[in-house]
Formats: C-alpha cells, structure tokens, sequence
C-alpha cells in the first residue's frame, strides 16, 4: 500500500471517529450538550486526534529509519568484490535505480516475483527492457548488482506492508480507546487545547532542528574535506584552482573576496535608495501616490533572480562595458564586478524599502509630534527623531538584504562570470562563494573527491560569515537602542 492511500485511510478513520465521538458525547446526555463538559466537537476532535497522531508518528519515524535499515541490509549482502572496485555509495546508487526500473517495468508489464527473478537469466535483454522505461543499463550489468537490486526491492515491499499493519493497527487502538473514554465528565477541550500547545511548540523547534540538521550536515562534509585536504592551504591560499585529477588548489580568499565585493557594490546601490524611498513614502508621499509607489517598488521584489541575470547580461554589462570599461581603459568585458553589483542592487531595493517603510511608520506618532511642538522643521525631525528611533530595524532591514546578496548565485554567474581572482577592479569578471557551491556540486564526479567536498566547506565557512554580520548588527541595534530606551 502506498504512503498516499495509507494516509488517506488514516485520515478517514480519524474523520470517522470524529462524527462517532461527538454523537457518543451527545448520546450519553440525551442530546443536551449544557450537560456536557466541553462542547460537542471537542469530543470528535479527542478521537480525531487519537486516531491520527499517533499512526501518523509511527508512519514518519518508519519512513525515517527505513532507508537506514534497507540500505545497511543490503549492502551487507554485496560481495566484496563489488565495493572494492567502486565506493559503496555509487554501487547503492545503482542497486536504487535498478530497483526503480524494476518497479516500472512490473507495474507496465505485470511481471510477477518469478518472472522478475528469472530475467536475471538474460541482462542483456533486461538492459533492453529496462531502456524502454527509462532506466539506462550497459549490457554488462553485473548479477550481483541485479540480485541486490531485487532484494533490496523485495525487502522494501516487506517493509512498507510491516508499516502499513503498524500504523493501521495504532490507528485502529487510538481510535477505539479514545472512543470508550468520552462520557460527559471528560475534559475533552483541555485535551485538545494541550495538543493544540503542543504542536505550537513542536512547530517552534522546526526551525530550530532545521538549523542544527543544517550545522551538523555541514560540519561532518567538512570534516570530511579537511581530512583529505589540508585546511592551512584552503584557508589561507589565495588561488582557486580545482583539476578533479590531482594537484587542485582551493584556497579560499579568491571566492570570499569576490563575495564581499559584489555584495558591498550592490548594497551601496540599495541602502541609500531604498532607505530614501522608505522615508519619502511614510513622511513626504501624500496617501494616493503612496497606495501607487509602493506596490509599484515592490514589483522588483517578485522578478526572478534569472530574469535580473539576464538583464545584467544583455543590457546592463554591454552599456559598462561600453561607456565606463573600455574609455577608461579598466576591462573589455561585459561581465564584471561592477555589472552584477549594480543589477543586484536594484533587486534589493524592495527589500531595504519596504521594510523600512514599515519600520518608519511604527514610529510612535507622539514623537513626531513632539518635535513639531518644540519648533522643528519636517526635514530635522525626521533626521534626529524618526531615523534614531527607527534605527535598529532600519538595520535589520539592510541586514536582510546583505544576506539575500551573498546568497545570489544566477545574476553573478550572467553578469559577473565564473572567474576566481583577486582584484580591485570592478570591471573584472569574479565569481562568489555560492557559484562555486553549485559548480562543484554538479557534474559527474566523484562525491568522495576534494574537489565536490570543499563545496560543503564552502558553505559552512559562508554560514560562518553571515553569523558573523548578524552578530555585528546586534551590537551595532543594542548600542543605538540603549539611547533611546
């Protein structure tokens, strides 16, 4: 049974216990709900919850650990052979997909147990078969790599159909427990009201698992990188230059400077202009022109990054390049810098102004007021009572727009290109740390190799950074917030 259906019919059973609950609650007080402790549908949603939850836990945790389990069983079952010649990972890549093609090819051809065992006679054939679903094999498919593929295909029926007993079977006692204990003493509004409190906090620690699942992947994939890379060299060598055949040098500082460069380019774009919108908008710009200007500003916000990137390619880098690079004698080049830089800036726009705006209005009226009543002008209090005031989430909104710019990937790779220097040139051509997250990500190589592993160091020395920034604006909002508290 498929996770789909099986969760339909534990919903449907939870549905069910809901309109049996709540007519088992008005049954027993002969339909006067005054009778009842809580109301009616509180009673349904005990045994809703009852059915539900827990089978449904049991299906997530099952899911969880059942790969674990699948892929361990069976790669315990290959012969050595097999993982010496190539890493485990890869010969269990290819047991995966097989297994796939074989669920097509049964689900086409209605092929039954024995018949799938007994293709294993002719691979030859089988790779032909397994073309006309989609799956790609050589005619050299080794047996041992088909027999595991058919265990590890039959071992995961077992195991789904073993969930699907499990969670039917909880679903089925929650569901007939829950049933028995309504009576019209029950407290059946504080049972949901914990559970609706519970799920609150479990939704709350989401997040927080979210970011520890993200440190942990990063810090082991690094570890793993560092063991077989010197760390002295990534992170102080000042060359980038991976071969994938030995001999590569991956120092760090060429993608962190390309990083910093472009991301200050585009903020110094994006800070003054958004921050000067957001003040014409909240204390200049009359009610019909704001209701107009801002849904218009915030369109930048809603264009996709490729569309920038592209835009930075045909349009904005040409006109650099055309009328600033090559007079001035600094590049020839479309792509640089400078060109992504800008482009950016404008897609951060919408950020920096927006929520300043929303920042700049949350500004208590009375201190606006105050000011007027001492003399002073629209301009000057503005400058010295609005923008102190609204300071530390002024911050925090260019703080959010430095982290959108140091996680941009497409408008660099289209409007500043691929090449790791270092240079103060801004109409040089760069790149960033998160291009070459992706580009060492892709391709068809080794997982296991250097050069795919730095991306993940890569990435945590990128987490390290932006921690870094946050914690500066933190200081930065806390100095400024002690003035004015």
């Amino acid at each position: 049974m498929s996770v789909g259906l099986l969760t339909l019919i534990i919903l449907g059973l939870a549905a069910a216990g809901f309109l049996l609950g709540r007519q088992r609650a008005l049954s027993a007080v002969k339909g006067d709900a005054r009778a009842l402790h809580s109301l009616p549908s509180f009673y349904g949603w005990s045994v809703f919850l009852f059915t539900a939850v827990p089978a449904l836990l049991v299906m997530v945790a099952w899911l969880f650990l059942q790969p674990t389990l699948l892929e361990t069983r069976i790669t315990n079952t290959l012969p050595a052979a097999e993982t010496a010649t190539s890493s485990t990972d890869l010969v269990m890549a290819d047991v995966r997909r097989l297994a796939d093609g074989l669920d097509v090819l049964v689900a086409r051809e209605g092929l039954d147990t024995a018949a799938v065992a007994a293709l294993a006679a002719d691979l030859p054939a089988l790779s032909d078969r397994m073309a006309g679903v989609g799956v790609a094999f050589g005619a050299d498919l080794d047996p041992a790599i088909f027999n595991a593929a058919i265990a590890y295909r039959d071992l995961g029926a077992s195991l789904t159909g073993m969930m699907t007993i499990a969670a039917l079977i909880v679903a089925a006692g929650g569901f007939l427990f829950a049933l028995m204990r309504v009576h019209p003493e029950q407290r059946a509004r504080n049972l949901v009201e914990q559970f609706i409190v519970v799920l609150l906090i479990a939704s709350s620690l989401i997040a927080v698992a979210t970011t520890f699942g993200i440190i942990a992947s990063l810090v082991v994939e690094s570890w793993h990188f560092f063991r077989i890379y010197p760390a002295s060299e990534f992170f102080f060598s000042t060359t980038w230059n991976p071969q994938f055949r030995g001999g590569s040098d991956l120092g760090l500082w060429p993608l962190v400077w390309g990083t910093i460069y472009v991301s200050f380019i585009a903020l110094v774009v994006a800070a003054p202009i958004g921050l000067m919108a957001a003040i014409y908008l909240s204390e200049y710009a009359s009610p019909k022109v704001r209701a107009t200007a801002k849904p218009l500003l915030e369109i930048l916000a809603g264009i996709p990054s490729i569309v920038y990137g592209l835009f930075a390619l045909v349009t904005v880098g040409p006109i650099l390049r055309d009328w600033l690079a090559m007079p001035l004698g600094l590049g020839n080049s479309s792509s640089s810098v400078m060109t992504a830089g800008l482009v950016m800036g404008i897609m951060l726009i919408p950020y920096v102004s927006s929520l300043s705006d929303d920042i700049i209005n949350a500004v208590p009226q009375a201190m606006r007021d105050g000011s007027f009543g001492l003399g002073a002008t629209q301009s000057e209090t503005v400058k010295r009572v609005v923008l102190p005031a609204a300071l530390p989430g002024i911050v925090g909104a260019v703080l959010l727009a430095a982290s959108r710019a140091i996680g941009e990937t497409m408008i660099v790779v289209m409007g500043a290109g691929a090449a790791a220097k270092l240079s103060v040139n801004p109409f040089e051509a760069m790149t960033t740390v998160t291009v070459k997250i992706v580009s060492q990500l892709t391709g068809d190589t080794e997982f296991a190799s250097p050069e795919t592993l730095v991306a993940f160091a890569l990435g945590l020395t990128l987490f390290c950074f932006t921690l870094g920034l946050n914690v500066l604006a933190l200081v930065i909002v806390r100095k400024y917030r002690e003035q004015y508290e």
